[in-house]
């Protein structure tokens, strides 16, 4: 079993769509995305500098097109039995399993990144990556700070979320045997603190039509692999502000017997939890136009490395 999975936000870096956009017909569909989402897509992705496509607007609806860009680009798309996206990357996955449209993904996207920039405002609160150590013990800190683990990672990685005060803290005094990493977010994404964007997002998902998956797609909230496309989306609204457990769906994915991971733009992050928690399992992360052959290669079985 090939699988296609999608990135989350903090993946994405100045002029990555560049390259792909010389590919003919790619800048037609980015303008069509841009025009969903609300946001200039194609400048986004060419031209504009690191602060500014950090925005939590811009970044979400850019991961997302770039995503669908490099997805479109796979010469066959039949050779890939399941999907699954990290974060904001579940709505790419929900319109690779034909879940949503690409303009309902788009759209909705973009409305989620706005009302979780609004969110993020209100209070003074972020995210930093703890790598390494005991996960119990990990927890047990975080909860001692007042945090939130936001994401399970895997491979030995977890994100805190909360205040600004109590991250501060957290680097000062790490749990044993970890190492902690600020991100470069503007927020306490899928903690409580998000709920204001929960709801805005199901306003807008009530006047979509969700279709049933085509493949096999895997949810954050549990790991589980979901049927309905009506609940998929229910928990892609949730999911705002509640952990992200891509450890579970790795899980998942070693109990499907998943034999090679292909990752679309921007890609490398999850490639590279795969390869430790993973280990053995044949991926390949599609950055650029040139990586579609390998990409090609492993989804249609000629190779395994």
């Amino acid at each position: 079993m090939r699988i296609a999975v999608f990135p989350g936000q903090g993946s994405q870096s100045p002029g990555f769509l560049s390259p792909w956009l010389a590919i003919d017909g790619l800048a037609d569909r980015l303008a069509e995305y841009s025009e969903w989402s609300g946001v200039d897509l194609i400048a986004a992705g060419t031209e504009w500098d690191a602060d500014r496509i950090r925005d939590t607007q811009v970044a979400q609806p850019l991961i997302v097109a770039a995503s669908l860009l490099s997805w479109n680009a796979l010469p066959d798309h039949e050779a890939v039995a399941g999907v699954a996206g990290h974060s904001v990357g579940e709505f790419a996955a929900a319109a690779a399993a034909g879940i949503l449209t690409e303009e309902d993904a788009l759209r909705l996207v973009g409305i989620r990144g706005r009302a979780m920039a609004e969110a993020a405002a209100a209070e003074k609160t972020g995210m930093s990556a703890v790598i390494g150590g005991d996960e119990a013990s990990v927890v047990a800190r975080l909860e001692e700070l007042g945090l939130t683990p936001a994401n399970y990672n895997g491979g030995g990685q977890l994100v805190a979320a909360g205040a600004l005060d109590a991250l501060a803290a957290l680097t000062a005094e790490p749990p044993s045997g970890t190492r902690v990493i600020p991100l470069q977010v503007a927020g306490a994404f899928h903690t409580r603190y998000m709920a204001p964007a929960v709801e805005t997002l199901r306003s807008a998902t009530a006047e979509v039509a969700a279709s049933d998956p085509r493949v096999t797609v895997w949810s954050n909230r549990d790991g589980a692999a979901v049927g309905s496309g009506a609940r998929f989306v229910e928990l892609l609204v949730d999911q705002v502000a509640s952990p992200v457990r891509w450890d579970l769906c790795m899980t998942s994915f070693a109990a499907a017997g998943v034999s090679g991971i292909v990752e679309l733009s921007p890609a490398g992050t999850l490639t590279g939890l795969a390869k430790r928690a993973l280990r053995g399992t044949p991926a390949v992360a599609v950055k650029t136009p040139d990586d579609l052959e390998a990409a090609d290669a492993l989804l249609s079985g000629d190779t395994d490395a």
